[in-house]
């Protein structure tokens, strides 16, 4: 039972995985609900709900406790978790933090040294402009950055007036004292389409993706020329088309042809990262499933999600219209409008490179993101396969082809494109080295070569966990202190055992604070002092 805009239903809330493209340490989530209703799924619900209250992330297909769910599809809905009498162990940020690392393919630091890449990439140099606009998108005055770097005014100076080589180290200082610039990029999947010759959709299913059949919503189709569809909880976001198997009239025998084509759209990746996560895959060992089962890539969009506000899209648009731009394709599309967002394609299928303001879509629909700009790179047939080929084939490779691949097809400049330069046949070389690049640009570019594929989960700190806590515990412990619950709360605290991590985070912490403290205070901690008695009054030394 389950009230929606305060209307009681018999509906039983299924829980269908998370849809949203970034996750953040304010633990609100947007996740798909499935309203159950005599066994079948008869419509869906994308709500926010407060991770905190959820406790943690239920198992696709199973009952989630949602007793009440508010809003609209125009401004979003929110879902409000019933409260049960049993405590439950809260691990959502721990599934959040490995949800975010199975989602975000590549997450990338900006600036890092070349010597962490496996190769070179045919992309530009670190430029003054580019550290520039980096100084102005932090907001940051040439002393200010002087200070914070421990170096002259006039060295800054010399950097943006390209004077003075921008050297690697100054690059990794500045990441050290500048820790936002470290996650300003992150890169994800957002559609996948495989196709198996020899499985029928039911297979795919039960062996491919591993998920419960009787999510599926079973129905005909024409599309593609198959003749059936599976549709996840009824939905076009994670559906399989093949083909219904026919009774021959004559001898009752049911004729069951093969093939099958597995679509996994924007948001469906997102759902299906749950299940991957169940089942303690990665993407990486999820293609090579495919391939054991002879899946053929069909589409594979990879998305640059740019959260820092690197890219503006109304600057980008610009440029399209002022033809300050090169691109290897003849062919490019503006769509959209400022209130509502620009989008940009270059190119036709089987590539197309598409830019758009994700923010405003996001928000268009009722939702909130992070991402700022994003950039996708859509590949068809041979092009998809060549890029899994390559990642699956070459270890931390997707980092070095996503970026290969934008700068080898698309360059915005600062200056207008002369006619004759695009009719050159050295057009490319000819453009760089005469017309301005366009700085944020040729940062994103840049940033292939100079940032870290990072695969693992970043390490909890004391500081991230007092920042989580204050920003979604504190009100609830605040209701508890009110309602006489407090001393409960304390002897929890008292009682509860630490893990060997904990332990280890807390001893690394006290060091810190007695280093910090002996920097601050000029007390020698590590050198042993004669004892006090504390019983004596005046203090004397015993």
């Amino acid at each position: 039972m389950i009230t929606i805009n305060n209307e009681p239903t018999a509906y039983t809330p299924i829980f269908l995985g998370t849809t949203q493209h970034s996750l953040r340490l304010s633990l609100e989530i947007l996740i798909m609900v499935g309203m159950k209703l005599n066994d079948e799924i008869v419509e869906t619900y994308n709500v926010t709900v407060s991770a905190i209250e959820l406790g943690q992330l239920p198992n696709i297909g199973s009952e989630i406790a949602i007793d009440e769910i508010t809003g609209s599809e125009l401004s979003g809905f929110k879902a409000k978790i019933r409260q049960s009498d049993a405590q439950i162990q809260n691990t959502a940020s721990t599934e959040l933090e490995k949800l975010v690392d199975l989602k975000n393919v590549g997450r990338y630091q900006l600036l890092k040294g070349k010597n962490i890449m496996t190769q070179d990439l045919d992309a530009p140099e670190l430029t003054n402009d580019n550290l520039i606009l980096m100084r102005q998108l932090l907001g940051i005055t040439q002393q200010e950055l002087a200070t914070a770097l421990d170096i002259s005014r006039k060295t800054v100076t010399r950097f943006e007036n390209g004077e003075q080589k921008i050297s690697d180290k100054f690059v990794n200082k500045l990441i050290s004292v500048y820790p936002q610039l470290s996650e300003a990029i992150e890169v994800q999947f957002d559609w996948v389409s495989l196709t198996f010759p020899d499985l029928t959709s039911k297979q795919v299913i039960a062996d491919v993706l591993r998920l419960q059949e009787n999510l599926f919503l079973e129905r005909p189709t024409s599309q593609n020329f198959y003749t059936r569809e599976m549709a996840f909880a009824g939905e076009k976001n994670i559906y399989i088309q093949d083909f219904a198997p026919v009774k021959n009239p004559e001898t009752q025998a049911v004729d069951q042809k093969f093939g099958t084509t597995l679509y996994l759209t924007g948001k469906g990746t997102r759902l299906f990262e749950k299940a991957l996560l169940e089942q303690s895959m990665n993407w990486r060992d999820f293609f090579e499933k495919a391939r054991l089962y002879r899946g053929h890539l069909t589409r594979l969009d990879i998305a640059i999600n740019d959260k820092w506000g690197l890219l503006n899209m109304n600057g980008l648009v610009k440029a399209v219209q002022e033809k300050r731009f090169w691109s290897k394709s003849k062919s490019y599309a503006v769509h959209g409008n400022v209130d509502d967002g620009w989008t940009v394609d270059f190119g036709k299928s089987p590539f197309v490179i598409r830019a758009y303001d994700k923010h405003k879509e996001q928000a268009n629909k009722g939702y909130d993101t992070d991402v700022k700009t994003r950039v996708e790179l859509e590949l068809h047939q041979d092009k998809a396969e060549y890029v899994l080929d390559e990642w699956l084939n070459n270890d931390e490779k997707l980092v070095s082809i996503t970026f290969d691949i934008l700068y080898t097809y698309l360059w915005f400049t600062n200056g207008k494109i002369g006619d004759q330069q695009l009719k050159s046949h050295t057009v490319r070389d000819d453009i760089e080295a005469t017309v301005e690049p366009m700085p944020a640009w040729s940062l994103l570019t840049a940033l292939g070569q100079k940032m870290k594929f990072v695969r693992e989960p970043k390490k909890q700190s004391v500081e991230r966990i007092e920042k989580w806590v204050l920003q979604s515990v504190v009100p609830s412990l605040a209701v508890l202190k009110k309602t006489g619950h407090w001393h409960e709360i304390i002897e929890a605290i008292n009682t509860v055992e630490l893990s060997a991590e904990h332990e280890k985070l807390v001893m690394a912490t006290t060091k810190n604070a007695i280093t910090q403290a002996s920097k601050q205070l000029n007390i020698n901690f590590e050198k042993p002092t004669k004892k006090y008695n504390e019983d004596d009054e005046q203090g004397k030394r015993a």
